[in-house]
């Protein structure tokens, strides 16, 4: 019998390739590398993002807390000024004397010192000398302090010391509304020493250039004797400091200088109504003569608000315009410049007084 053929093996042509299950696997084990690898790069752009992000909080908690530091310190400081003029007021009223009795009509209570660096205004000081409640007070005005300079409009109160000290204390009189008609001139180094450390004793001796006589000198040398130094107080006008490119100004604060006047001598700026107010307009054409009419009317008992060109230079009399008050303030001003007429053309704008438009027959002798 005939044995029947044994079934073949299977061909190796008709096996599955022996590399299919691994190449399988090496792609799921490829796609489940870079699924993580992509989850590993979001993983750390979350992780540098939130890093970022904690950076600049602390960064903007930094800034924002020292923002509040400076601002407290500025509230501290204005709170200071306030405190010690309100404590020198209440001092005088419990010496038997009434702060609204001060020197404001006592201008030869009043004396201006002058800082001097090389020509350029160091600073200046308000002072006050009180010989019957035995005081000294004063109020240390910066260079940079913002305010009406006669005959140059709004400007840094040091840009009037190069014009002349009586330029400087013409436009301080003019601003705290406080008659000032003597000053003194120190060294830079001088006037720093007074301010912070009251060292008024030897002013006699630092003076370079002054408005007072010889007598006058001697008055205030003694004067300044009697006053023991813990009567003797100085503090800085309050300011808020404006940076304008590269320059810096100080904005007086209205209200906190009103107290310091209130309590110091007596005044109320904001009472207008006792102070006659003028704009000056130069209609003569000469340089400077608004502010050399501005000074004398300064000089006069009368507030200049501003100075500037009139709408032409042909006025050939001073004019005189009478807006507000009694139109004998206008004949007052006449009296002052040593020229012009009184006109009286009333108006509701409450700027100013009285309006001065000075003509070619004004000349800055005339008293």
């Amino acid at each position: 019998m005939t044995e029947s053929p044994k079934r073949s093996k299977q061909t190796p042509e008709s096996r599955i390739p022996e590399g299919y299950r691994s190449s399988r696997r090496a792609s799921r084990s490829l796609k489940q590398a870079k699924r993580a690898e992509r989850a590993d790069r979001v993983a750390n752009w979350w992780h540098r993002l939130f890093d970022v992000a904690r950076r600049l909080g602390y960064v903007l908690a930094v800034g924002v807390t020292a923002l509040v530091g400076v601002a407290l310190v500025l509230l501290l400081v204005v709170t200071a000024v306030n405190g010690i003029a309100r404590w020198s007021g209440l001092r005088s009223s419990g010496s038997g004397k009434n702060p609204a009795d001060a020197t404001s009509n006592k201008p030869d209570e009043n004396l201006l010192i002058i800082g001097d660096d090389g020509g350029k205004a160091a600073g200046f000081l308000a002072m006050r000398i009180d010989p019957t409640a035995k005081q000294i007070l004063g109020i240390a005005i910066p260079e940079g302090a913002f305010i009406e300079v006669p005959g140059q409009g709004f400007e840094r109160i040091g840009e009037s010391y190069p014009a002349g000290a009586e330029v400087s204390l013409t436009a301080i009189s003019n601003y705290l509304t406080v008659p000032f008609k003597r000053y003194v001139v120190v060294p830079g180094s001088a006037y720093r020493a007074i301010v912070k450390n009251r060292q008024v004793a030897d002013l006699a001796s630092q003076i370079t250039s002054t408005s007072l006589t010889p007598e006058e000198r001697v008055d205030l040398t003694a004067a300044i004797a009697e006053v023991p130094a813990k009567s003797i107080a100085f503090v800085p006008l309050p300011v808020k400091p404006i940076k304008l490119g590269t320059q810096t100004y100080y904005e007086p604060q209205r209200q906190e200088v009103a107290d310091l006047l209130q309590a110091w001598w007596g005044v109320d700026p904001a009472a207008t109504s006792d102070v006659t107010r003028v704009i000056v307009y130069n209609g003569a054409g000469s340089p400077g003569v608004a502010g050399d009419a501005a000074q004398m009317l300064i000089r006069g008992g009368f507030r200049v608000v501003d100075t500037k060109n009139a709408d032409n230079f042909k006025y050939k009399t001073t004019t005189v315009v009478v807006q507000r008050g009694p139109i004998e303030k206008g004949q007052q001003v006449v009296e002052v410049l040593g020229a012009g007429v009184v006109k009286e053309r009333r108006t509701d704008e409450n700027i100013s007084d009285i309006i001065v438009v000075i003509g070619k027959d004004f000349s800055p002798t005339k008293k």
